[in-house]
């Protein structure tokens, strides 16, 4: 017989009760959002050492697991079409310049785990030559601060953190503080304001105030300083943390001899002024990888940088000697760089069994001075007069000793560039070389140093570093104790990160 009794359904049986562990709660901590604001970055664009580091600094930032960091550019016409031809368009809007609005579109392309962003017109940007030095640079650096601040409302890509550098974005601080915190995202936004070289302040008339760059009236105590609208002193003032690119820098700037004219806003805001020195990107600039150099090497096995010398000597026409030291030069050529030191004593010095070597472009008086002293003294002279990165890197690797004597000097990277390369520094106790550089003494140090602005002081010190190089194992020492020193921004994007979270 057949039996009526039907299995139940799967869903009407009783459910099985199995202990289960308890998972622990994971708390996921968001990334603190950080956007760099810049007139120049490499590789995209670069002058000076700005560049350097707004090419460096957020990438070894966005190497860290609790930061997000973009970067945001002028979209320059004479960014090289290898980068721009991958740039994507994100979108466009119109912008308020004083009392015109004008066209701004935003481009976006990812470089080594950072996320540039391009503000793009080209009336204002594409242009020949240089990306300063125009007669309304006041009026380009304005659009180009207050786009940056329409962009990341449009894009909604609202930052913890604003990053501006320099007087060409101080503008961004005083449109965030004086007028944007009307709305609740940017009023949460804290900005840091970078010095990088206070000579360079972004003054204009005061006619210029509502005009050009439409303040509010508001900020006019903050902008105005000798009856002129100062884009940085108005920066320095209204941002909350104010840093420089060395703490000897920080402390200098304090003084009347370097602040021209900032002084007393600087120490009235030296309660938020931090000093953090500066870094090189030790992969870009690694003597064993160097594509530009005529022979790569490492602090192990220094014999490619004999081949990098002979070579040098060959390409300049000076007699190839491996027993006399090549002191270089690489610099802008102006007065601030210490060239009249080395004027005050070129004959002196070349007086000696030595090779000059200059590279650099800069005020004629100073080119035309050591184009004459190369053709004074043929065969131990030479000064190529041009902005040449592939002979810079043979003459950071040629060369013996390295020479800055800097009246003033922020931080300064060639000194940076030219230890790891095994080019010892000569240099002034000043700003970042003051930070980086320590006098050798037989059992420390990593390069040559004198305190004085004075070109004997300096004659001095140049001849004991030409008495060191004569005595190989003493030389190798220091040779090796300049490559050892750590320039990487490790270290410094640990203070960074610290700042941001302060």
């Amino acid at each position: 017989m057949k039996s009526t009794r039907q299995t139940p359904k799967a869903s009407t049986l009783p459910a099985k009760k199995e202990k289960t562990a308890k998972l622990p709660e994971i708390k996921v901590i968001p990334k603190k959002k950080v956007i760099f604001l810049g007139s120049e970055a490499a590789p995209f664009i670069a002058t000076g050492g700005l560049a350097d580091v707004l090419g460096s600094l957020p990438k070894a930032l966005a190497k860290k697991d609790n930061l997000d960091i973009s970067v945001i550019l002028p979209l320059y016409g004479n960014i090289s079409s290898d980068y721009k031809n991958n740039f994507r368009f994100v979108t466009n809007f119109n912008v308020s310049v004083g009392w015109r609005w004008q066209y701004a579109g935003v481009f976006s392309y990812e470089y080594e785990g950072v996320k540039f962003y391009f503000i793009d017109n080209e009336y204002y940007f594409k242009r020949e030559g240089n990306i300063y030095g125009f007669y309304d640079d006041g009026e380009r650096f304005a659009f180009f601060s207050r786009a940056a601040l329409d962009a990341i409302a449009r894009l909604n890509i609202y930052p913890d953190v604003l990053h501006c550098n320099d007087w060409q974005t101080a503008a961004s601080v005083i449109f965030l503080k004086g007028m944007y915190y009307r709305d609740e995202k940017f009023r949460r936004i804290k900005t840091v304001f970078t010095i990088h070289n206070i000579e360079y302040q972004g003054v204009f008339g005061m006619d210029t105030f509502a005009s050009l760059f439409g303040f509010s009236d508001n900020v006019k105590q903050f902008v105005e300083f000798d009856g002129n609208v100062n884009l940085m002193k108005g920066a320095i003032e209204m941002t909350d943390v104010v840093s420089t690119v060395s703490p000897t820098y920080a402390e200098e700037i304090k003084n009347s001899y370097f602040a021209h004219g900032l002084q007393d806003i600087i120490k009235r805001n030296s309660h938020k002024l931090r000093g953090i020195l500066n870094g090189i990107d030790t992969d870009y600039y690694n003597p064993a990888t160097d594509k530009y150099l005529f022979a790569n090497y490492d602090i192990n096995d220094l014999s490619g940088k004999a081949v990098c010398k002979r070579e040098l000597q060959k390409m300049l026409g000076l007699p190839e000697r491996a027993d006399v030291p090549i002191v270089a030069v690489i610099s802008r050529l102006v007065s601030h760089k210490g060239l009249d030191l080395i004027k005050g004593v070129a004959y002196s010095l070349l007086s000696q069994d030595v090779q000059l070597v200059v590279l650099g472009k800069g005020e004629i008086s100073y080119e035309n001075f050591f184009k004459d002293l190369a053709n004074s003294y043929k065969g131990k002279s030479v000064a190529v007069i041009a902005y040449n990165q592939d002979l810079s890197r043979k003459i950071y690797s040629g060369a013996d000793i390295f020479l800055m004597p800097s009246k003033t000097e922020p931080c300064g990277l060639s000194q940076m560039i030219a230890s790891r390369y095994g080019t010892v520094p000569v240099v002034r106790e000043t700003g970042g070389l003051n930070d980086s550089i320590k006098a050798y003494t037989g059992n420390s140090g990593n390069g040559f140093t004198f305190r004085d602005y004075n070109a004997h002081d300096m004659l001095y010190v140049i001849n004991e570093a030409i008495r060191t190089y004569k005595y190989k194992n003493a030389w190798k020492d220091v040779q090796k104790r300049a490559m050892e020193t750590d320039f990487s921004w490790k270290n410094q994007a640990d203070k960074y990160e610290e700042m941001y979270n302060g």
